[in-house]
């Protein structure tokens, strides 16, 4: 029988693509893979650390599968394992810290570990080395949706963001090895494929310098260009990457999808600028206004942080009032966590904005997002969709098909059968709680 592994993923959309590589090569020597729900014979845990909170989770989950079979062999990697490879190694039961600089070769370290001829903790450099995808992904366990990293590490020193030291300087993946995963992935089923990178937008700035060097657009343009039947989403980015020339490329080809996840985080340029942003509120009106006056159909969703050290109220309410002016259907709200290692760690106690003002006013955004995102489903009715079928019927008193329109809002769909992962012409008739409820064109 062969042996069994089970990966465990914590945090963003990068880390699902790399938890899919790393299982692809541990099938290929061999493993079976399994959900983590069962004792396995290898546990990875690919961990996350942009929270305080997540590296809470991280050990919470380690030693949860350490219980489940004290025999197993426990990987720790990501971006935890990299900020903090001593604190991992720590956790009674973990065998093996890898740091994000060697995660994707996890394999080819399995026999030494095995042998017990490694030291516990492996973390080195991410200026030296940074383990990148150089294979080619065959499959997600969905159906329907695969991710697709393009880009790693960001230059950007944030006050509040550990990421770029987690994850090292931005380095782009070539646009061949980009093409060929699509093709790939399209060939075997996905109707679409959704870029993820650390800082999406900085593809191509790390590949030379001058004209003729490729960057996001051209990228897009060349992916959206194949054949097959799928759309492209993009996982996030920065509003100082939204330029005309990727504006025009959304509202011209149809295969992108009209969705655009921003990486936001204040509405007070004054904020802004404490936290180090590129960009100030007054730029993200105007290019959100130009994106709406190209794609009128455009649907946002956007990373947003309250709470920042300084943040009055009267700032926190330019945040508010930018989800509810800019149309942000969903809001990824989170108020501000000390992270150690951080700048914005070390601001003073009497410059810290009080926990329970921080959560307050995530509350009062999240109540702000649902409003939004109420009046952007209803805005919906009686437009035809085509959806991207999901899952089997779901429960409840209005029973359908999970689905997902292009620009991203969720669709119940009404017929008798339908197949996960086709795509299907529908007519929005009503909406029923957080869902569009559709019905399938004859």
């Amino acid at each position: 029988m062969p042996r069994t592994a089970a990966i465990e993923t914590l945090g963003c959309k990068v880390n699902t693509f790399e938890s899919e590589l790393i299982g692809e090569s541990l099938r290929g020597a061999g493993w079976r893979i399994q959900d983590s729900d069962r004792a396995a014979d290898l546990y990875v845990i690919n961990t996350c650390t942009v929270t305080r909170e997540a590296d809470r989770q991280a050990r919470q989950v380690v030693r949860r599968l350490v219980r489940r079979n004290p025999e197993a062999l426990v990987v720790v990697t990501g971006c935890y394992a990299q900020m903090d490879g001593e604190a991992c190694g720590r956790i009674p039961g973990v065998d093996l810290v890898l740091g994000n600089d060697r995660k994707l070769d996890l394999v080819r370290y399995l026999p030494d570990l095995e042998r017990g001829s490694l030291p516990k903790i492996m973390v080195g450099d991410l200026n030296e080395h940074v383990s990148l995808p150089a294979g080619i992904l065959t499959g997600f366990d969905a159906r329907t949706r695969a991710f697709i990293q393009i880009q790693q590490g960001c230059n950007q020193g944030c006050m509040f963001c550990i990421i770029h030291r987690a994850r090292g300087p931005s380095r782009s993946l070539p646009a061949t090895l980009i093409r060929r995963q699509v093709e790939r992935l399209v060939i075997n089923g996905y109707r679409e494929i959704v870029l993820c990178g650390v800082d999406l937008g900085a593809w191509g700035e790390d590949l030379g310098t001058g004209p003729g060097v490729p960057r996001l657009p051209a990228l897009l343009r060349e992916l959206a260009a194949q054949d097959e039947d799928f759309r492209i989403r993009l996982s996030s980015i920065d509003p100082a990457h939204i330029d005309e020339e990727l504006i025009e490329l959304l509202a011209q080809h149809p295969r992108l999808c009209p969705h655009l996840h921003l990486s936001l985080q204040s509405g007070n340029s004054l904020i802004l600028k404490r936290m180090r942003r590129r960009y100030t509120a007054a730029h993200v009106y105007e290019r959100v206004a130009r994106l709406r006056e190209a794609i009128p159909h455009l649907v946002l969703s956007a990373d947003v942080m309250v709470g920042f050290p300084t943040e009055t109220e009267a700032q926190y309410l330019d945040t508010e009032r930018m989800v509810q002016d800019l149309q942000i259907a969903y809001p990824h709200v989170f108020p501000y966590s000390e992270r150690d290692g951080t700048p914005a760690a070390r601001i003073p106690a009497n410059r810290q904005v009080p926990v329970p003002v921080r959560k307050e006013r995530a509350r009062r955004l999240r109540e702000a997002g649902k409003q939004v995102c109420r009046e952007v489903l209803y805005s919906r009715i009686g437009a035809p969709v085509r959806a991207l079928v999901e899952g089997e019927r779901g429960g409840g008193d209005r029973d359908g098909w999970r689905a997902r329109g292009a620009d991203y809002l969720p669709l119940t769909l009404e017929a008798a059968r339908l197949d996960p992962g086709a795509f299907v012409d529908a007519v929005v008739e009503d909406v029923h709680r957080d869902r569009l409820v559709a019905r399938v064109a004859a």
